[in-house]
């Protein structure tokens, strides 16, 4: 007898021509369609009849695993592709559910569904998706004769007093909001009491929450929430490319008792159900000694090839600048092909209207290209799409499929990317990364843990809602899974900061939050008949703490610009961001407004420098572009290694044929395997890194008087950052010297006066891994890393309160109060702030984890320090000799200088070979 389901693909497939017989065609999950109710399962086939035959069934793949999770009220993982309909997957039973409710009893006016989402817009396209369905599944009831409303809306920081108001009258049963705003409707004195019925949450993207403090503060917020439900609310987490997939779950389901085991799950594994046709391409097998302008030339009119042979076209670049760049470059090259009406840039800098009509244009696909950087990794639904072209190295696997995911949005459809890469050092970070992409490999998560200044927001939220037992507060803290490990001694410390429990605190304008006593008699200031006497309680302190919490809570830090000054005369020479001077430090040399600067110190917001000849330290896209992964950064090594090994077998020839089973083109593999062929030649044996190996060059320049070291560490910017602040803390001991360092995603260099002889490989292979905290810890002092992020995390603890009676305070004025601060926190005996200052600068910041680990394998043997001197750098070194390369394109200076010191090389590589022939 057929399935209801199948009735009703026949017949809905009487007015609809599908391409196949339904009656006939093998449906493989009809038990999934038969979970819902009638009218849900007529608007399903209806919408998605038409897809069966691509599916197998009525539901793609992580739907037809999802969709039963969620119905039986398990908390799940979805882990799928862009375009494969895991949004909606989460959605489908829990409309089910509600319609179900809606017409059998009917529902409260309070929420029972939030979904939570990094981004405004993606919470506005949800909206708007969610539309279809709902109407949708109303009519067919209303046919019936049965009337239904199935409210939702969104609620975040652009929301106006008038809709929020309208939201406690007429109460949305689905809330789209941010992490940012569920905090504050938390502490609602009204809106809070409709969040006691939610039986369902959903994460969206939780893959670019779970890495930061966003995550952080969202996961403790979901454990308030499960605290002020009746039951527990199914949580559903939603992802395009993340691992490891247990460690995400956790992070989303939390703990059912501090210290006990993470709440049950199941993981949805869709990830790799698309299929993917990603090449690597180069505009020529020699990127050093081809013009530049010849290189321009193929890169515009490939770019142009691509958009022409696809509907419509979307390219990554690294930066913001570069975005721009390229669509100018399109517009001026192609202008009878590129105008305002087919082509546009999408990124941060643009208002928030300008963003938008490109959104809507890329929606309706009436955009034939649209260049951007980081803004449209995530969110809004572009069906239009067929082609993906980054720009350079995305910095992680990740960050690919994410990217080139915006393609071929579309279960069924082939997502088609083209990365192009313009220098060399990225050409061998996308040949590693595209391989592995193939293979399924997908960069970790790394989830900051037992944040301070997190904490003290949500522990001061409680107390403001009402007295609690300080045992309650401990516990919904250390159900997040952030918090599993947070001990007595924090719990300790963060008592001390949040009660003032410092002498001269006050002095400062830093007040107690809470207080905190156990339950006095009936006489005392804080009893409370509730609770037994000697029960430790924690209230809040103050009259205006509500309005403090609500107004300075959230976690994304303020940013300003500084004012850059010559010190000898105070001459303004232009604005660069803060950002950009955690890069640098006294004597680092950068480029602004084509002058070079030796920069000297920052008071507030104001910077101090002195012209100078010297050559750049820093380049300027910096702090701009993403770092590269640390797990990429260690397959880049191991890479490497394999190469090594090929080349022992079978020589540059061998290499290459290696490499033709990579996804790159034949120009990538001449020009990786030319790279490795002349580093080999040129440095002879341990020419380069491996597991097991790491490479130093020194390089004595006679004609400037410096000593130079290239570090080659090819574990990522984060990692190269710890270590090279290690070592050139210990340089600048025992050289007495201005110590200059420019770190970059594939080593580092330390420069230096020739006449201070440093034994860089000595220092590496003499560090500590215990030590490693505490001597980090001593080289950030006084740096200008360790003032910004002070203030970031006093900012977050409300020890500085950006807004307070209706005053707010600029980031530059932030500052310049953290600035007074900073040494008298110093002093304070294990203070909160100043611990979770140090805390996320070398454990989020400069990976002290991967910094620790590798010291510890040098100091057990498994990592040899090789060093080679030269007269010159290596080929492997260019990019660290020449940190001044531009974002997209290659600057015609800096093009000289890489031939410069290929032709050196090569000079070399030819006289080392004219020995050998005349000695044999």
């Amino acid at each position: 007898m057929p399935s209801p389901g199948r009735e009703r693909l026949t017949a809905a497939a009487a007015d609809a021509d599908y391409g196949f017989d339904p009656a006939t065609v093998e449906i493989a999950d009809a038990d999934v369609l038969e979970l819902f109710e009638p009218a849900v399962q007529e608007w399903w086939v209806e919408a998605f009849g038409a897809f069966v035959g691509s599916n197998g069934g009525f539901f793609t793949p992580p739907q037809r695993g999802a969709i039963p999770h969620i119905h039986d009220e398990t908390n799940a993982l979805i882990c799928a592709p862009t375009g494969s309909g895991k949004t909606l997957a989460s959605f489908a039973a829990i409309i089910n559910e509600l319609f179900r409710r809606e017409r059998e009893d009917g529902l409260d006016n309070s929420v029972y569904c939030l979904y939570v989402s990094p981004l405004k817009s993606l919470a506005n396209d949800i909206h708007r998706n969610l539309t279809v369905p709902l109407e949708g599944i109303s009519e067919r009831l209303a046919d019936r004769g049965v009337d239904t409303e199935i409210r939702q809306a969104i609620r975040h920081g652009d929301t106006d007093s008038a809709a929020r108001q309208r939201m406690l009258e007429e109460t949305p049963h689905i809330l789209n909001t941010t992490p940012e705003t569920l905090a504050i409707l938390l502490n609602s004195p009204k809106f809070k009491r409709k969040l006691e019925t939610v039986e369902y949450v959903i994460v969206d993207e939780i893959h670019s929450l779970a890495e930061n403090k966003r995550g952080t503060h969202l996961s403790v917020s979901l454990e308030r929430l499960e605290a002020m439900t009746e039951g527990s609310p199914t949580r559903i987490g939603c992802s395009a490319t993340v691992e490891p997939l247990n460690t995400v779950a956790e992070f989303l389901v939390g703990r059912k008792e501090p210290g006990g085991e993470p709440r049950e799950y199941e993981l949805v594994d869709s990830r790799f159900v698309r299929e993917f046709d990603i090449e690597l391409e180069c505009p020529t097998d020699d990127l050093i000694e081809t013009p530049r302008e010849v290189i321009q030339d193929r890169l515009y009119d490939r770019l142009d090839e691509l958009i022409g042979d696809h509907t419509n076209t979307l390219v990554f670049t690294n930066t913001r600048s570069g975005a721009e760049r390229v669509l100018q470059t399109l517009r001026e090259r192609f202008p009878d092909r590129y105008g305002e009406t087919n082509s546009g840039c999408h990124h941060g800098s643009l208002s928030k209207d300008r963003r938008k009509e490109i959104e809507e244009g890329l929606k309706a696909g009436e955009l034939e290209v649209v260049t951007t950087s980081t803004s449209l990794e995530l969110g809004i639904d572009m069906p239009h799409i067929d082609l993906v072209v980054q720009i350079g190295s995305p910095k992680s696997v990740a960050a690919l499929l994410q990217r080139v995911g915006r393609a071929g949005h579309q279960l069924g459809q082939t997502v088609t990317g083209r990365v192009i890469a313009l220098d060399r050092d990225e050409l061998i970070e996308c040949a590693v990364m595209l391989q592995k992409a193939e293979k399924g490999f997908v960069d970790r998560v790394f989830v900051p843990e037992n944040a301070s200044d997190v904490a003290a927001q949500h522990v001061y939220g409680m107390a403001i809602n009402h007295v609690r037992r300080e045992a309650d507060v401990k516990s919904i803290l250390r159900r997040a899974y952030p918090y599993r490990n947070y001990d007595s001694t924090d719990w300790e410390r963060l008592m001390r900061y949040l009660t003032a429990d410092y002498a001269g605190l006050e002095d400062k304008n830093v007040y107690a939050k809470i207080w905190r006593d156990t339950n006095d008699p009936p006489d005392g200031e804080h009893h409370y008949e509730e609770f037994p006497v000697g029960e430790p309680l924690i209230g809040k302190r103050g009259r205006l703490a509500r309005v403090i919490y609500m107004t300075n809570i959230g976690t994304i830090p303020d940013s300003f610009s500084c004012a850059v000054h010559t010190r000898s005369d105070s001459e303004w020479v232009g604005t660069l961001d803060e950002g950009y001077l955690d890069t640098i430090d006294p004597g680092d040399v950068f480029v602004l407004g084509g002058q070079n600067f030796e920069y000297c110190y920052r008071r507030g917001s104001k910077v101090y420098v002195e012209p100078t000849a010297a050559r750049p330290t820093v380049p300027s896209w910096f702090s701009e572009r993403l770092p590269l992964s640390y797990d990429l950064g260690r397959a880049i090594v191991g890479f490497q290694t394999e190469l090594c090994e090929r080349f022992d077998t079978g020589g540059i020839a061998g290499v290459r044929s290696w490499l033709r089973g990579f996804p790159i083109d034949e120009h990538s593999v001449r020009a990786i395997s030319r790279l490795y062929d002349e580093q080999r030649q040129y440095l002879g044996e341990a020419a380069v890194s491996t597991d097991d190996r790491l490479v130093i060059e020194i390089e004595i320049d006679r004609t400037e008087y410096r000593r130079r070291f290239y570090i080659h560490s090819d574990y990522g910017r984060a990692f190269n950052d710890g270590l090279s602040r290690l070592i050139a803390y210990h340089c600048a001991q025992h050289a007495t010297a201005n110590v200059q360092v420019a770190v970059a995603d594939n080593g580092f260099s330390i420069e230096m006066p020739l006449n201070r002889k440093v034994d860089v490989a000595g220092i590496i292979q003499e560090l500590d891994p215990d030590s490693v905290v505490e001597e980090l810890r001593a080289a950030l002092d006084g740096t200008d890393l360790l003032q910004r992020y002070f203030r970031i995390n006093a900012t977050r603890s409300l020890m500085i309160l950006k807004r307070y009676k209706g005053y707010e305070k600029s980031a530059a004025q932030q500052q310049v109060s953290s600035e007074m601060l900073l040494s008298f926190a110093q002093e304070l005996d294990s203070f909160a702030v100043i611990e979770e200052t140090y805390r996320e600068i070398t454990e989020d910041k400069l990976n002290i984890t991967g910094v620790t680990e590798f010291l510890q394998r040098v100091q057990d043997g498994e990592i040899e320090v090789h060093t080679h001197t030269v007269d010159s750098p290596s080929p492997r070194a260019f990019g660290l000799a020449t940190l001044m390369a531009s974002d997209v394109v290659l600057a015609d200076d800096e093009s000289a200088v890489l031939q410069e010191f290929h032709d050196r090389v090569l000079t070399e590589i030819n006289d080392d070979e004219a020995d050998t022939v005349q000695t044999e």
